[in-house]
């Protein structure tokens, strides 16, 4: 995965860059290398910058190449460099995020068209008006199965009951549609993957995650799914699709998704 972000203002205000760039390893392995070179305003961008990608990524996957001095940047610059550094990035692959001055472009694929829009909505939400973002990101080629479940699902919320793995009435009517969906795929299987919000205590949400998602393939059983192409995972709160500063956004970490396995 290659994420790269350029600051650059001109007429003499800033004509330097910050260069974030992430390099993903061959053979489908996860593990990432996160470059980060430029030329920052002040030690406190660096530190500021630095941390956000270490929090990412992890420590050990980010090269320090940046530079200190001799640049102006738009007021708040470090303040809202950190809002668009955020996880929503490790959704991008083969990308290049660029900034300058308050000028965004986004470049990279990602899985779904639902992606596509939110990860540039989200940033947009985190900035404040005078920045711009050109969303030049594209849905990349995904197997046919694959792309037949994200179409099904189509960025909807399997609801359950308030603190509850009791689906509701509309949570039980997305999964008649996968029901459907997966019967289509033949016998391959499938990850059923449980998320959550932030709020509360970390390791609760894994378990009510964990839960809801054996809820789903309960559910799905029922309707003659066969039990061995199912399994489950529990994510918690630590894969947040958006901010959870907002009921929006903690409203979009609470779901389930359905991804193919080998």
């Amino acid at each position: 995965m290659t994420i790269r972000s350029i600051i650059a203002i001109f007429f003499l205000l800033l004509s330097s860059y910050v260069i974030a760039q992430t390099a993903q390893t061959p053979a489908n392995e996860e593990s990432t290398k996160v470059i980060a070179s430029g030329v920052v305003p002040d030690e406190a961008s660096r530190a500021a910058i630095l941390g956000k990608l270490r929090d990412i990524y992890g420590a050990s996957a980010v090269d320090d190449r940046l530079e200190v001095g001799g640049v102006v940047p738009p007021p708040n610059w470090s303040e809202h460099m950190a809002k668009i550094l955020n996880a929503n990035l490790k959704q991008v692959r083969k990308g290049q995020l660029q900034v300058n001055g308050t000028q965004i472009s986004l470049k990279g694929n990602v899985a779904n068209e639902a992606q596509r829009q939110q990860v540039v909505s989200d940033m947009a939400t985190a900035l404040n008006p005078t920045y711009t973002i050109d969303n030049g990101l594209a849905v990349a080629s995904a197997a046919p199965a694959q792309t037949l479940l994200d179409s099904t699902l189509s960025n909807r919320v399997v609801e359950f009951q308030s603190s509850s793995t009791t689906l509701t009435p509309a949570g039980s009517a997305i999964l008649d549609e996968m029901a459907v969906a997966i019967k289509q795929i033949s016998n391959a299987k499938v990850q059923i993957i449980g998320h959550t919000d932030s709020s509360g205590n970390r390791m609760s949400n894994i378990e009510l995650s964990l839960a809801r998602a054996n809820s789903v393939r309960s559910y799905l059983i029922g309707k003659n799914i066969p039990a061995n192409i199912l399994s489950t995972v529990g994510a918690g709160p630590d894969r947040p699709l958006s901010s959870n500063d907002t009921p929006e956004g903690r409203s979009k970490n609470r779901r389930i998704e359905f991804h193919l396995v080998n």
